[in-house]
């Protein structure tokens, strides 16, 4: 009777071990899958990798990585602004490094987006002044934007910002695209070309000092063409979401004076498709680690919570404008 009665003691005890064990596999499969689950996979488009974009969308992803529980964050290359335009409002990215001029024309259905309005961008925050930055060779003569006429000048990416800023220096100079022999390439494209020989000048718009440019100057005396203040101000007059930029003398080699240009703002935009709690966790992890985005350039110093409203184009998404409003 004793023996039975141990024997049904250890049947249970096995019974009530191997029910344990199912119930931990199944936790464990449940745990798994409902970590897969919560994966969040954020692409965010940055620009060419001669650029700024690309090496703060590299840091942006990895202080995602390491801030936002199951993000699974990458910094994919583009062609800039416009192009990230369309990349968010197909879905393919989450995030996108986009100028504050053509945010604009998106949500407003003009300019490039003409007949093609955007509905239901945001603003996570504006992050670094972008400047326009005319740049040629010494060797070439060319002094002044007037010299443009007649040559062959890099006006960035087909579809770019860059190309929308060219057009309107020009066009306060008097001169469009039907003046000048347009080249629609690429930062990098565009140094090489200058490098080469293969275009007198290019139009390059990004944070200073911008890589192409830096690549040019290792082997080339630079030149970059100011524009002049009258002008300047024709331009702010006319299109707001520009601003004054002085390119301080030093910025790049033998470059021995400021060189008075123009200035947009690169913004960090994505959709209303985005819940506010991802917004607002996204947004404070950027901002509470922005020695990250000093660290992957220069301009990562002009990056700051107090200067994250300025020249914001279009309408923030509420889980940013919640960060910003915590004190």
């Amino acid at each position: 009777m004793l023996k039975m009665k141990k024997k049904g003691l250890a049947l249970l005890a096995a019974i009530t071990m191997l029910a344990l064990l199912i119930t931990g596999c199944s936790q464990s499969g449940e745990q798994k899958a409902a970590e897969k689950a919560e994966k969040k996979f954020i692409n965010i488009a940055t620009g060419g990798t001669a650029g700024v974009y690309y090496p703060l969308g590299g840091a942006i992803a990895e202080i995602l990585n390491k801030n936002l529980p199951g993000a699974n964050a990458t910094a994919q290359s583009t062609g800039a602004s416009v192009a990230n335009v369309n990349l968010l409002t197909q879905g393919n990215v989450q995030i996108a490094f986009v100028q504050n001029d053509i945010a604009y024309y998106a949500a407003s259905g003009t300019e490039l987006f003409k007949d093609k309005k955007v509905e239901g961008l945001k603003a996570l925050a504006a992050i670094y002044p972008e400047t326009i930055q005319v740049v040629t060779l010494d060797k070439t003569g060319i002094k002044s934007i007037a010299d443009l006429k007649g040559k062959k000048v890099a006006v960035g990416a087909a579809g770019s910002s860059v190309t929308v800023n060219a057009q309107h220096v020009l066009e306060a100079h008097g001169l469009s695209f039907a003046d000048i022999k347009p080249q629609y390439l690429s930062f990098a494209e565009a140094a090489n070309g200058l490098k080469d020989g293969n275009i007198d000048a290019a139009f390059v718009t990004a944070g200073f000092p911008t890589a192409a440019i830096q690549d040019i100057s290792a082997q080339h005396k630079v030149v970059l063409l100011p524009i002049a203040d009258d002008k300047a101000d024709q331009l702010t007059k006319k299109y707001p979401f520009y601003s004054k930029v002085v390119i301080p003398a030093g910025t790049y080699p033998n470059q021995d004076k400021d060189v008075t240009s123009l200035g947009a703002k690169a913004m960090l935009v994505v959709t209303d498709k985005m819940d506010e709690q991802t917004a607002y966790d996204i947004t404070k992890a950027i901002f509470t680690n922005l020695e990250k985005l000093k660290a992957a350039h220069n301009v990562g110093k002009l990056i700051s919570k107090e200067s994250a409203k300025d020249g914001i184009s279009i309408p923030m998404h509420p889980g940013a404008e919640k960060y910003f409003s915590e004190k």
